[in-house]
């Protein structure tokens, strides 16, 4: 039988079941930090954003079943997008950048935001239905394994709910009091609420707007792009690398049952809130990984450079690790004919790959760190 609606914000739970909680959640704060440290002083961190961020959009939409790689995405950003596949990654990606501009000039998480989001994830004929994109269901929609609605694992709230179920999320989204956030000052419970630690509210704002399902379509891509999003808004890194889709995409079925548990009249927050503590740990671990050995890939080929052409032009390729002479020229400020004897140098020295076959716009590969990124 399925289960049916959420409860409005915020979460309660035991006092017991709180000490758990907040001892993990210490652990995590703590590799947050050595995240942040590490990031701060690597030599690539801005170059590799960009980068990361592409990873977070294949991971995420490897969640609803794409099949595309890293690799594959770092081809065809150069060229474009061939099929919906690859269109929805890049899609996610356009999504992810839109979001996080408007974070950093202070827009608040709001229903207008993430319309605006939702509109960019379903352009071009990306999965979905796209004369929908920006705008809220109409209808009842529902979760499970085919288009039957007595089949359905889940069935979110009616469609005009979804306006006053997204009031009270973005309220305790942007950590601000609401009449509807108020809780029982002699209740015995613990609660998470609009201001509460921004870690545990980012799992519960990410669990909440995928319960109220507001989207015909998209609504588990958008909602990933909403952990991203407040961790930027909240300062939890001082950069925009907090993408846990790759660790949720390794557990997909656990993050399903976790997230249908905290729905219906009885919801058990406990699973949801330790799958994601867990995943933002080994996010963190993982990041940190990629980071030293993409600094460690930076260095050892500065060593090998010569002149300052060629250390700009190496330094270029972790911006874009598949690119032409003319692309990392535009990047570099270089001449088109500078930059390429450059890159012929590296490629000389082992650092980098050509297309032997191709005759003209030859694209250089910087493949030890496409495998460092694209490795968990």
């Amino acid at each position: 039988m399925a289960v049916e609606g959420i409860n409005k914000l915020p979460v309660k739970f035991t006092s017991k079941e709180a000490l758990s909680l907040y001892k993990k959640l210490a652990e995590v704060n703590k590799v947050l930090g050595k995240l942040d440290a590490v990031l701060s002083s690597s030599i690539v961190n801005t170059s590799i954003l960009s980068l990361l961020s592409y990873n977070e959009s294949v991971q995420s939409t490897r969640i609803e079943g794409t099949q595309v790689t890293f690799h594959e995405i770092m081809e065809f950003s150069r060229v474009g997008a061939k099929n919906w596949q690859q269109r929805e990654v890049l899609n996610y990606k356009d999504a992810i950048d839109e979001g996080f501009r408007s974070i950093r000039d202070g827009d608040a998480i709001s229903t207008r935001l993430l319309k605006r989001l939702h509109k960019i994830l379903m352009s071009d004929s990306a999965r979905g239905t796209t004369a929908n994109g920006g705008e809220f269901r109409k209808v009842q929609n529902f979760i499970g394994p085919d288009n039957k609605i007595e089949h359905a694992s889940y069935i979110p709230i009616k469609a005009n709910e979804i306006g006053d179920y997204m009031t009270n999320l973005e309220f305790f989204a942007n950590g601000e009091l609401h009449k509807s956030l108020v809780v029982n000052p002699k209740s015995d419970c613990e609660y998470i609420n609009y201001d509460s630690d921004p870690l545990l509210r980012i799992a519960v704002v990410h669990a909440q707007f995928e319960s109220i399902h507001p989207f015909l379509d998209g609504n588990g891509r958008l909602g990933r792009i909403l952990i991203a999003l407040m961790a930027v808004k909240e300062h939890l890194l001082d950069y925009p690398v907090f993408f846990v889709s790759e660790e949720l995409e390794k557990e997909r079925i656990r993050y399903y049952n976790a997230l249908n548990a905290v729905r219906g009249e009885n919801p058990d927050w406990i699973p949801w809130l330790t799958l994601f503590l867990n995943a933002s740990e080994q996010m963190a671990i993982n990041i940190l990984s990629k980071i030293n050995n993409a600094d460690k890939h930076a260095r050892s080929g500065l060593k090998l450079c010569k002149t300052q052409t060629q250390k700009d032009v190496w330094l270029s390729t972790f911006r874009l690790p598949v690119a032409t002479p003319k692309q990392l020229s535009e990047l570099t400020g270089h001449h088109p004919a500078t930059v390429k004897k450059s890159l012929d140098y590296l490629v000389e020295k082992g650092l980098l790959d050509k297309d032997n076959a191709a005759k003209r716009n030859i694209p250089y590969y910087n493949y030890d760190l496409i495998r460092v990124i694209s490795n968990s």
